[in-house]
């Protein structure tokens, strides 16, 4: 996302899990240089790679949990009201997933990159937002299809 001369600076919400996710997503974040990027993610220790920017803390959660899932969409839900976010770009995983879903009803662009732990196939969870992503990618081209996902290169 660059900017173009005299567009103003877009907020982005920038989405993930744990661990590799987060990694990822922090890997795709110098692209949006000249916007305002939110985080949102499950690890409060996380803070300290961001120290500088407003950074969300969600319960994780399971498709086995769903009390956790419930309270993790609802959390979400209120992010994405409170901060009204331009676009939402995620990492995956379940956090990614409600933000994708619901980000889609408050007309902001939606961008998935799933893992490039996924080698064999796409997770459950870019499965799901394939529909209302505005963009869905894989790290994989041999997972590329002309129905999506499509293959824009690796985050590493």
């Amino acid at each position: 996302m660059t900017i173009h001369a005299n567009a103003r600076p877009r907020k982005i919400l920038a989405v993930s899990s744990g661990g590799g996710h987060w990694v990822q997503l922090r890997r795709v974040v110098p692209a949006f240089t000249g916007h305002r990027v939110v985080y949102v993610t499950i690890d409060p220790t996380y803070r300290k790679d961001v120290p500088d920017e407003k950074v969300y803390i969600v319960n994780d959660a399971t498709r086995w949990d769903r009390w956790g899932s419930l309270r993790l969409a609802f959390s979400i839900l209120r992010i994405l009201i409170r901060e009204r976010p331009d676009a939402i770009v995620s990492t995956g995983a379940a956090p990614g997933c409600f933000a994708i879903l619901f980000g889609r009803f408050l007309r902001a662009r939606t961008v998935w990159i799933d893992s490039i732990a996924n080698v064999e196939s796409m997770s459950l969870s870019g499965m799901m937002v394939r529909r209302h992503a505005d963009l869905w990618l894989t790290q994989w081209a041999h997972l590329a299809r002309p129905e999506g996902p499509e293959h824009a290169g690796r985050v590493f």
